[in-house]
């Protein structure tokens, strides 16, 4: 589906894409606690609501003491949520505004707070981040607060049993060749699922860090991930896996890991077309991965993965590696000495 202009937000009149996202508890409790544990950034304040949907956050932040409230959103859904505010009672703090937030006409002084639910599969997708950014730049008074203000992309290579292991035996027919196929057509186009924690084969490793207070989207333009990461655990190496947490002031977090309590974001895997190595506990697996806005939709990426030798000269390991590679052994007891030394001569 396009994702581009007039389609994208004609498919947010979708009744049945908010029925999902109002059920997603994680998703509403992280904002509401945020804004509520907050409220000193709330009261008697001006706050913007980017792409507000429902106004179930503007709501929000009426409820926190706002002193007044815009809502863009740039969809047909704005006249339902003009009902749906008004079923609160506070159509006398919240306004609805029917624009894109580049068309958006700001009544008077510029916003002390601005908040979003801006994020796609993997945070990026259907980059409504570089929306929030505008509105930061036209519209926030410096000095003033972001909810979220902070996003973080993760990774880990993980195993997928749902597209490797269970095609061996389909009603007593082996599907392997089919289920080869079918992983060769999803590399193309990364799948959306719930993975559970068993399956990840190490911890999960920053891939990038964003504050939302002072990055550009022309840094959003391409993300790059190349590192060797340490197998915590035995396992089929057949995916790589992407999930986002952000956070608010206060430190409240929005997870969307396979440790946490399941979104409607789910994660994202890009699946390997066969299985690279099964890979033991303490050996390392490298490989490198590439978030890159496409040059003709704005709004959505490319995802390219290669898997590298992780024994190979041209790969770097960090310092100090847990891995089980004898030179990384070496070295690790080598700097634990060195720091031995130091602590003995202090």
């Amino acid at each position: 589906m396009e994702v581009d202009g007039d389609e994208y937000f004609k498919s947010y009149e979708d009744l049945e894409i908010h029925e999902l996202m109002l059920r997603d508890r994680p998703r509403n409790e992280a904002y509401r606690q945020a804004i509520m544990s907050n409220r000193e950034f709330f009261k008697d304040k001006r706050v913007l609501d980017v792409g507000s949907g429902t106004g179930i956050l503007s709501c929000f932040a009426a409820q926190a003491g706002a002193k007044k409230v815009f809502a863009v959103e740039a969809s047909n859904l704005a006249e339902l949520s003009k009902k749906i505010i008004k079923e609160n009672n506070f159509e006398d703090v919240v306004e609805v505004f029917n624009c894109r937030i580049e068309d958006f006409p700001l009544p008077g002084a510029k916003v002390d707070v601005i908040i979003s639910e801006f994020m796609g599969f993997y945070l990026l997708h259907e980059g409504m981040l570089d929306s929030v950014l505008l509105a930061r730049e036209r519209f926030l008074t410096p000095g003033g607060s972001l909810f979220p203000d902070r996003a973080v992309i993760y990774v880990a290579p993980c195993s997928l049993p749902s597209l490797f292991d269970d095609w061996t035996s389909v009603s007593g027919v082996k599907m392997t060749t089919f289920a080869e196929e079918l992983r060769r057509q999803k590399q193309t186009k990364p799948e959306i699922m719930t993975l559970r924690p068993k399956d990840l084969l190490a911890s999960e490793t920053v891939m990038a860090f964003l504050d939302l207070n002072d990055v550009t989207s022309s840094e959003l333009d391409k993300l790059d991930f190349s590192e060797v990461i340490v197998a915590s655990r035995d396992g089929a190496f057949e995916g790589v896996c992407l999930w986002f947490d952000v956070l608010f002031p206060s430190d409240v977090t929005l997870s969307t890991g396979p440790e946490a309590e399941p979104t409607h974001w789910k994660q994202t895997v890009v699946p390997l077309p066969e299985n690279i190595e099964t890979v033991e506990a303490s050996s390392p697996v490298a490989f490198k991965l590439t978030l890159q806005r496409h040059p003709q939709h704005f709004r959505r990426y490319n995802i390219f993965l290669e898997i590298l030798d992780p024994y190979g000269e041209k790969v770097e390991h960090p310092l100090p590696c847990h891995c089980n590679m004898t030179k990384c052994i070496l070295t690790k007891a080598h700097l634990e000495s060195i720091e031995g030394e130091s602590l003995t001569t202090a």
